[in-house]
């Protein structure tokens, strides 16, 4: 399972996920999480409606892993979630009976000192967490 947001480290962790998933044989679940109150897309920042959210944001989830890696081999699933990211991972990881949650690392120095997504994630997911630079 792959947490995503759009960001360089999410996408070597999506390159990170893939690789992982072939060589386990296993299928591939990306996740992105949109906070409460925020529908946007990550790219462009439009406002996302919320009755065309779930197609386009699935397009656009697909079309970022084409241009990180070859879909060829693996069985690939996406789900979007909203609420606070790291607790809607860690959920979905127990849903899901993930082996394995891949995640970038953060990207604000401030993180490596109050405290991020994956050091959170790490404490409380019910699987290893990975953390790719």
């Amino acid at each position: 399972m792959i947490g995503y947001d759009g960001s360089p480290s999410s996408r070597n962790a999506l390159a990170y996920a893939a690789g992982l998933a072939r060589r386990l044989a296993q299928p591939l679940l990306i996740v992105y999480v949109v906070p409460y109150g925020v529908y946007c897309e990550p790219m462009s920042g439009q406002v996302i409606c919320a009755a065309r959210e779930r197609g386009e944001l699935e397009s656009w989830l697909m079309a970022e892993f084409d241009q990180v890696c070859d879909r060829e081999g693996l069985e690939i699933s996406v789900i979007a979630r909203r609420g606070n990211a790291a607790k809607e991972l860690a959920a979905t990881v127990s849903s899901s009976n993930a082996d394995a949650l891949v995640v970038g690392a953060p990207r604000q120095r401030l993180h490596h000192l109050v405290g991020s997504i994956p050091s959170w994630l790490a404490r409380h997911a019910r699987c290893p967490v990975i953390v790719v630079p």
